[in-house]
């Protein structure tokens, strides 16, 4: 298990609370047994390494040695060079060689220890083993604390071109006298209900009560309203064939999607919530490693935000 075309790859899902990893196989992305574990009274970047060490361990059955590694983290983060620009998450990471660091661990070369943006392997996972699988023009949004973007082409990630904002991020670009986060985003919606409630609740204690809770039905509606406007004024110019959505808020599609299409003309992309959710990221590591292994350096050369 020491080669590069042995048809499997370590990959790794690193979260603001917790990380998860899978062995992902060649040719079906079929992913191995997921463990997760929560950082917990991790402090120090050993600490954090040791961590993916024994879940990666875990999820090939002890067998990981020698075995490259691919791994989705939120920005910023240089990953042409495999180092975290994080301060406000996980900041114990902060300027650390993670590449090297884990290459001497996994008993790889350097070269077989890659990373990529969350959202990014968000959207590769669903191109290759889930919603977006077959459509040509396809835009991946994972709705969680923030909003994250991915776009691509004919399964290739694209950054720049018709359509495509800056990096292909639209987090931060302008709406309504705000940024486009300051709407569609877990914190939009909790400060949205807090305004004509007076109460604070998370997006998952809201969800569950939006049945009987008419502020909290509401609440989602207006957050479907801004998504349908955002995807009609920020991403029509892509002209996607699907949008698929992703991220905790989309586990409760059904709070937010009517009024989302609502915003939306005919003609506009599909619309389809994630097949494979929290596995998207794992996948989407594995179908970056497998499908173009030289592309994980490259389309991802530099400083992504996020």
């Amino acid at each position: 298990m020491t080669s590069l075309g042995n048809g499997r790859v370590l990959t790794f899902d690193v979260g603001g609370s917790h990380v998860s990893a899978a062995v992902c196989l060649k040719g079906d992305y079929r992913l191995g047994p997921v463990v997760r574990a929560q950082y917990g009274s991790v402090e120090t970047s050993d600490g954090f390494i040791d961590l993916l060490c024994r879940l990666g361990a875990e999820a090939a059955a002890g067998n990981d040695n020698g075995m490259g590694a691919t791994l989705a983290v939120p920005g910023p983060f240089n990953f042409q060079a495999g180092i975290s620009l994080m301060r406000h998450k996980l900041p114990y990471l902060y300027g650390v060689d993670l590449r090297l660091a884990l290459a001497k661990r996994l008993g790889c070369e350097p070269d077989q220890v890659r990373f990529l943006n969350d959202a990014d392997a968000f959207l590769l996972g669903e191109i290759g083993a889930g919603a977006a699988r077959g459509f040509a023009r396809v835009v991946g949004l994972t709705l969680g604390t923030g909003i994250g973007s991915a776009f691509a082409v004919n399964g290739k990630l694209v950054t720049e071109g018709p359509g495509v904002p800056p990096g292909g991020e639209i987090w931060n670009v302008p709406y309504q006298g705000g940024i486009v986060e300051d709407f569609v985003s877990a914190r939009a919606i909790g400060g949205h209900y807090e305004r004509i409630t007076g109460s604070s609740r998370s997006v998952a204690e809201l969800a569950a009560v939006a049945a009987n809770d008419h502020a909290a039905a509401e609440t989602f509606a207006e957050f479907g309203r801004h998504l349908g406007r955002v995807l009609h004024t920020v991403v029509a110019d892509f002209s996607a064939d699907l949008i698929v959505l992703g991220g905790g808020i989309a586990r409760s599609p059904e709070l937010f999607l009517p009024t989302t299409r609502t915003q939306l003309q005919n003609g506009a992309a599909e619309l389809r919530v994630s097949e494979l959710m929290d596995r998207a990221p794992l996948v989407g590591c594995g179908v970056a490693w497998f499908d173009d292994a030289g592309r994980v350096a490259s389309a991802f050369d530099g400083v992504i935000q996020g």
